[in-house]
């Protein structure tokens, strides 16, 4: 907490308070949450898709279904990817206390990473509007399982492994970029935000709709909104507090403040 300034303590403890107060918190978290634990964001200075524009095509649901060395590309980065290793840092373990504490609603994250529930915040009240990418789903059957079933395959040589039930198409339990996301999820997303009296921001641009519908509809139903992002988002000028300080201080000096 003492490398944070006096400035962001007191938003700290301005934040505590709201969160004490308030009867139905419901939080959106983004790929800022993470950066800590290893895994780059897409949006921010260095992420992904800054670096590399091509890659946000590349993950399209048409370029994938359509092209076998693209579906194969994928799971061989999947093979490397650093979500598998990663581990919940501060800010996800504070979040988790936060909740434990508060009259927390619920967590719609945009993360696939599953650090949230892997942190200690109850799984049966968190909403992963963007899929896990710990499971595997078949695009003809629907089958899905654990996706190390699948990466054991591509280990093996399959280089793009098909459904062992119909044939057909593997993928992560992901929404790529054209795939509607599931109707119950965000049902259940749009209606936490509409109950809220509290909205936290986390790590998020909240610039990738419809998932940055809730914010709106959170303010249109009187609630405070708070902003926890190192950038600057569309909704800044209506949040009650803005930080732009690393996650990993901010919400444990929140939490500290409860």
């Amino acid at each position: 907490m003492s490398e944070l300034s006096e400035a962001t303590r007191a938003a700290c403890a301005e934040i505590a308070a709201l969160l004490r107060d308030a009867h139905h918190i419901v939080a959106l978290s983004g790929a800022g949450i993470s950066t800590e634990s290893g895994i780059p964001d897409f949006r921010g200075p260095q992420g992904v898709w800054t670096r590399d524009p091509e890659a946000e095509k590349r993950a399209t649901l048409q370029h994938y279904m359509a092209n076998p060395e693209a579906r194969a590309n994928a799971w061989r980065n999947r093979l490397a990817s650093p979500m598998f290793a990663a581990e919940p840092n501060a800010g996800h373990r504070a979040l988790a206390d936060i909740a434990a504490r508060t009259h927390f609603d619920l967590l719609v994250t945009q993360n696939i990473d599953g650090l949230h529930q892997k942190g200690g915040f109850p799984a049966d009240r968190v909403v992963e509007i963007h899929g896990t990418m710990h499971e595997f789903v078949c695009m003809g059957c629907g089958e899905r399982g654990d996706i190390h079933r699948v990466l054991r395959r591509v280990e093996a040589g399959e280089a793009d492994p098909p459904c062992r039930t119909c044939g057909g198409i593997l993928k992560s339990a992901t929404i790529s970029f054209g795939q509607q996301l599931v109707a119950a999820d965000l049902e259940r997303a749009m209606h936490a935000a509409e109950r809220a009296d509290l909205f936290l921001g986390i790590g998020t641009t909240l610039g990738v709709y419809p998932a940055a519908n809730m914010p709106i509809a959170a303010l249109r139903h009187g609630a405070t909104l708070v902003i926890l992002n190192a950038q600057e988002t569309p909704f800044d000028e209506y949040a009650r507090a803005v930080v732009r300080e690393p996650l990993g201080l901010v919400l444990p000096a929140i939490a500290a403040s409860l």
